[in-house]
């Protein structure tokens, strides 16, 4: 059967690339922070594409605002709010995510950067990260 018009149309679209956003980008497009690069601000705004936080990035600022050493000035709540007002859309961390933690190699100790990586790749989405460590995982992480 031949195509129609309406499928052919369709079939040449560009599907999204979707992204996963790390905890510190994301901080910092809330807080536009002159830390965040321009290479950064420029991938973030392409209207195509869609761009993911993970429930693992509220976690990780919950847990860290709650030390010592912690130099947060954001709750895990209001980062939450920010990121979602901001346009992020939200990816839930499942079992399968938290599984695929144990097949990744050994670069990066951190286990919130981990679950990010497992995430992203299960997903098969690019993770995009200003951790130069997260980039030796493949090419599929964006290095901003």
């Amino acid at each position: 059967m031949p195509p129609t018009a309406k499928s052919q149309r369709f079939s040449h679209e560009i599907s999204p690339m979707k992204n996963l956003v790390d905890t510190h980008i994301l901080l910092w497009v809330v807080q536009d922070s002159p830390k965040l690069s321009k290479k950064a601000r420029y991938m973030l705004t392409e209207p195509e594409d869609e761009y993911w936080f993970s429930a693992a990035s509220v976690w990780e600022i919950a847990i860290k605002r709650g030390t010592k050493s912690s130099k947060l000035q954001i709750s895990a709540e209001q980062a939450r709010t920010a990121f979602l007002e901001a346009g992020f859309k939200e990816l839930t961390v499942t079992s399968l995510h938290a599984a695929a933690v144990e097949s990744l190699p050994k670069l990066h100790k951190d286990p919130f950067d981990r679950i990010l990586v497992a995430q992203a790749r299960a997903e098969g989405w690019r993770l995009i990260t200003h951790d130069g460590i997260l980039a030796d995982y493949g090419d599929w992480v964006a290095l901003v």
